[in-house]
């Protein structure tokens, strides 16, 4: 049994995986404003591959310092699915969301993630799931649309939330298909494999980067250097190693700060003051998020992971 395998199975939280959930909320939380400050002057899809290009060359650096093997053939194709899932896919449709919707609504609507992390363990790995897992799953969706109520005008939801739920399933997609590449690879490892991926994929919006960087302001490039370095290098590694030391349940269960953290970061750096009703939807998702991962998964099967 590898050693990430061996860790996993534990619940032990100690001061290296305190720090890594921390720098993981810090980083994800501060994502979604800095995306939208990219977004004044790329478009979605250049921000994207601007920042994997950044992060990827980064990581094929330090890889190639610390003579980092190649994958295995045989993992080739997932860890390609888990760079589209996680990074290509995900980054596309979050920074479409972003045009019309706030960094803190956007988060809080990318926090159903770990329902739907819990619906496709219910899938793959077989836990049952109970009455109170769809009582949390109404609950959450009865809270995004009124944080999407909140984002539009009037009560006409707004275009954005769609491309976000987008992006909701494709980080759970990522996060419950990373585990089993993370018995064979070491979380940078991992990591270096997928955003190279996702770069290489987003070569097809390479027409237009050069005039886009000739021309946007420098608070908008930084905010796309500080995707690349912070986000994507820093924070998704320090999140890969905790899932590798931790059952992926009770390591969701930190996200559920990332909200809350990204709408004061929002409003500090953006300005972006939180409506009344955007609140009430965020605290009816973090509601629903908590119900499905602490009462609808039967006992026997709560803490099942890819390593039973």
């Amino acid at each position: 049994m590898s050693p990430s395998a061996t860790a996993v199975s534990g619940t032990r939280i100690d001061a290296r995986v305190a720090l890594a959930i921390l720098v993981t909320i810090l980083a994800f939380s501060s994502a979604f404003a800095a995306g939208r400050a990219a977004l004044k002057g790329y478009s979605p899809e250049h921000i994207a591959l601007l920042r994997f290009l950044i992060a990827a060359a980064v990581l094929f650096v330090l890889g190639l310092l610390t003579r980092m093997p190649l994958p295995a053939r045989r993992d080739v194709p997932m860890l390609a699915a888990m760079g589209f899932a996680g990074f290509a896919f995900y980054n596309v449709v979050l920074n479409l969301g972003q045009r019309t919707v706030s960094a803190g609504a956007s988060s809080l609507i990318v926090n159903i993630s770990p329902v739907l992390v819990a619906l496709l363990a219910g899938y793959f790995f077989h836990e049952r799931l109970t009455r109170w897992a769809w009582i949390g799953f109404g609950i959450c969706f009865t809270g995004v649309a009124l944080i999407a109520t909140s984002t539009g005008q009037g009560l006409r939801f707004s275009p954005g939330v769609f491309p976000l739920l987008l992006a909701a399933c494709g980080l759970a997609i990522y996060s419950v298909g990373q585990k089993t590449l993370l018995k064979r690879y070491s979380p940078r490892q991992f990591i270096t494999y997928a955003i190279i991926s996702a770069a290489l994929m987003l070569l097809i919006f390479l027409p237009g980067l050069t005039d886009e960087v000739s021309t946007a302001s420098a608070e908008a490039t930084l905010s796309v250097v500080y995707l690349a370095i912070v986000t994507s290098v820093i924070g998704y590694g320090s999140w890969s190693y905790v899932l590798s030391r931790l059952p992926a349940s009770r390591a969701g269960s930190f996200l559920y700060f990332n909200p809350a953290v990204a709408t004061l970061v929002a409003w500090v750096w953006l300005g972006e003051a939180p409506a009344p009703l955007m609140l009430v939807g965020g605290a009816l998702v973090l509601a629903g998020v908590i119900v499905v991962n602490t009462r609808g998964r039967a006992p026997a099967l709560a803490d099942l992971t890819p390593d039973a």
